[in-house]
């Protein structure tokens, strides 16, 4: 009897061919703006696929929410101070919210990478293990990233239904709980900026999809 491919396969088939095209695929247009946006679209379902498939909920635990996968934005002299973002739960018993190497996704074209373009204290851009095409101010020449809307300051993250949660609050602590209400109620707007030109990328409340504007 010939077996059928699972919903999570082909969701799971789906977002590798995002990552592919937004990578690999050239743009006959040459819109490196747009190039940087399709690829963080790419990396934002992705992460929202990882919480999916790796529920991080622990009875035992009651700094479990903590652990959800997120992806967070920024500049460090580790990513020789360009905009890069990297992919990561936040495992580490302490829950830092700082991205150990051990804490990142792995790049499912080149599992010797991590989805990483650089991180402050953790991986250097130049690094062999950075996916460097997610240091998008190198890449792309993007120099800013900012996030508002339904979520704020840097990071955000997904729960095991694929619901956007914001980031810490402003001049908080890394390690704000993203609990019930860190639930994203309002569309999120992430935009990328070259200086000249700005792109928005949205994630919408409760079903997470995220999409160009």
């Amino acid at each position: 009897m010939k077996k059928a491919f699972t919903m999570i396969e082909l969701v799971f088939v789906m977002v590798i061919v995002g990552i592919l095209s937004a990578m690999i695929a050239p743009n006959f247009q040459g819109n490196s703006l747009r190039e940087a946006a399709d690829q963080v679209i790419s990396h934002i379902r992705y992460t929202q696929h990882l919480a999916m498939m790796d529920d991080k909920y622990d009875p035992s635990d009651p700094n479990w929410f903590r652990k959800r996968w997120q992806m967070v934005f920024g500049t460090s002299a580790y990513t020789d101070g360009k905009i890069a973002y990297t992919i990561f739960a936040d495992t580490a018993s302490n829950h830092s919210g700082q991205a150990d190497i051990s804490e990142m996704a792995k790049n499912p074209l080149d599992i010797t990478k991590r989805l990483s373009g650089g991180y402050s204290g953790t991986l250097h851009t130049s690094d062999s293990r950075a996916t460097k095409e997610m240091n998008i101010g190198k890449k792309y020449g993007v120099i800013s990233s900012t996030l508002s809307g339904g979520c704020n300051n840097s990071r955000i993250s997904f729960d095991y239904l694929g619901r956007p949660f914001k980031g810490n609050l402003a001049g908080t602590s890394w390690t704000m709980p993203y609990q019930s209400n860190r639930l994203i109620h309002t569309q999120c707007k992430i935009t990328l900026s070259d200086g000249s030109k700005n792109i928005i990328i949205a994630i919408e409340p409760e079903t997470g999809y995220a999409h160009i504007l």
